[in-house]
């Protein structure tokens, strides 16, 4: 059972926030100036031995969503904090949000918030205008007890991005989980016919704001894949119509080639200390795998079955690849040492198995199944037990983790009538257990998701 109280408030908000640094007791992170609030003195009324009102665990959550009220923190700034904040905790599944006023200041009146089912309780208020001061205290509502309390000073601008870092912090003390709404989705964006398309290189939030586009279009953009440890995506791009493995650097927008190769280089994935990248190469009627560091250019090859060994993966400690190989007649997922070689076979399902991806937790491994006419998407131990199907489709496919590891996206694909009619193309998010499964909207068909934490 995980907590839902902790004395450890500091821990918790250095965990909520990415790239910071300390500075005169707040914390810069993003522009976004942090300062802990104290504690008001608690609240009489809050009874510490309610019954489990020090626990709430995600698998609890998913049949009884938590009741927490958020508050109106007023226009503007205000607003956006409201929406962004209510929509985060709501697209989980986890919380059953309830609108409510906030108090003026000092210790909520917890009475009246018990008789409306509320377990926790926001308070808060947005002011300012260049500006804008943001504050916020999280309240378990059943002991009385204020579990956080901090204050966001940045541009109005960064309004969305204060209000998913507010509902990390909340996600955090109710689950005792780190969240994941301050990440961001990489994609590839399809415009035009469906056998001729335009695609380019997108990048979004989390929940499909801020989308921006990074390539014109000129060439054909696939499987895009986030630097963990950088402000950077690994994509396969058709320049100068020869497929290659290309980085595209976040900041600077710059482009450049990954390895040259004979053959074409596709299907690449960042190790997980962002160093070097792992890619399948074509060889003849085959294909196998490499490895290429990203300052050395150093090429090492780490198969060599005479097979199509691909979609390599590595485990979040990058000692180990898992990969997709024919090598046993029909496609399956293998499971190497990051060096090469020692694989060993992992599914054995019905049906052919692809684009494998290790859970940041460690713990899973996502993949594709296609049989019995069409596709599915699942996930087993990497020792391949506990095979579960999440979901079925037409074609579901290309899973990517959030940071955290308990949701998904994926892309999934609708069947074309005739001339290529009601053809479509999304997102789609899904916990790992199957749960709550929706779609991420995005202003032009979509594929290829890959999500990650902030780095900048």
């Amino acid at each position: 059972m995980l907590p839902i109280l902790s004395d450890q408030h500091a821990d918790i908000l250095k965990n909520a926030l990415t790239r910071r640094t300390m500075l005169g007791g707040c914390v810069a992170a993003g522009g976004i100036m942090v300062t802990p609030l104290a504690a008001f003195a608690q609240s009489a009324s809050g009874d510490d031995n309610a019954p489990g009102a020090a626990e709430i665990t995600v698998d609890r959550a998913r049949n009884e969503p938590i009741p927490i009220v958020i508050p109106d923190f007023g226009s503007g700034v205000g607003a956006t904090i409201t929406r962004v904040l209510t929509d985060d905790l709501t697209n989980t599944g986890l919380f059953r949000v309830i609108s409510g006023n906030s108090p003026a200041g000092g210790v909520p009146d917890f009475a009246s918030y018990k008789s409306m089912g509320a377990r926790a309780l926001v308070t808060g208020s947005a002011s300012g205008g260049g500006n804008a001061r943001v504050e916020f205290r999280l309240w378990n509502v059943l002991t009385g007890e204020q579990m956080q309390g901090t204050a966001y000073t940045t541009s109005q601008g960064n309004a969305r991005r204060i209000a998913h870092l507010i509902g990390d912090v909340i996600y955090e003390r109710m689950l005792g989980e780190k969240g994941y709404f301050d990440t961001r989705i990489a994609y590839v964006s399809r415009t035009g016919r469906r056998s001729n398309p335009t695609t380019r290189l997108a990048i979004m939030d989390q929940d499909g704001a801020n989308n921006r586009i990074l390539t014109d279009g000129s060439w054909m953009v696939l499987t895009p894949r986030f630097n963990p440890a950088g402000n950077e995506i690994a994509f396969m791009s058709y320049a100068n119509n020869r497929p290659r493995v290309y980085t595209f650097n976040l900041g600077s927008g710059r482009q450049r080639m990954l390895g040259e190769f004979n053959g074409i280089s596709f299907a690449p994935r960042f190790s997980p200390d962002g160093g070097s990248v792992v890619m399948s190469v074509t060889r003849g009627s085959g294909s196998d795998i490499y490895s290429v560091g990203l300052n050395s250019g150093v090429k090492r090859q780490l198969t060599s079955s005479g097979a199509i060994d691909t979609s390599p993966c590595y485990s979040p400690d990058g000692s180990q690849i898992v990969f997709a190989s024919d090598r046993s007649g029909s496609q399956q997922l293998y499971v190497m040492g990051a060096g090469g070689g020692g694989a060993r076979r992992i599914s054995y399902g019905k049906g052919s198995y692809g684009a494998p991806v290790w859970s940041p937790r460690g713990d899973l491994i996502a993949f594709t199944r296609i049989g019995g006419g069409g596709f599915s998407l699942g996930v087993m131990a990497p020792d391949g037990t506990g095979e579960r199907i999440l979901t079925h489709g037409f074609t579901v496919e290309g899973a990517t983790f959030c940071p955290n590891g308990r949701v998904m996206a994926f892309c999934r694909q609708s069947a074309a009538g005739a001339g290529g009619a009601g053809f479509s193309s999304s997102l789609g998010v899904i916990d790992v257990s199957g749960f709550h499964e929706r779609t991420l909207a995005t202003p032009t068909l979509a594929t290829g998701p890959s999500w990650s934490s902030r780095n900048s």
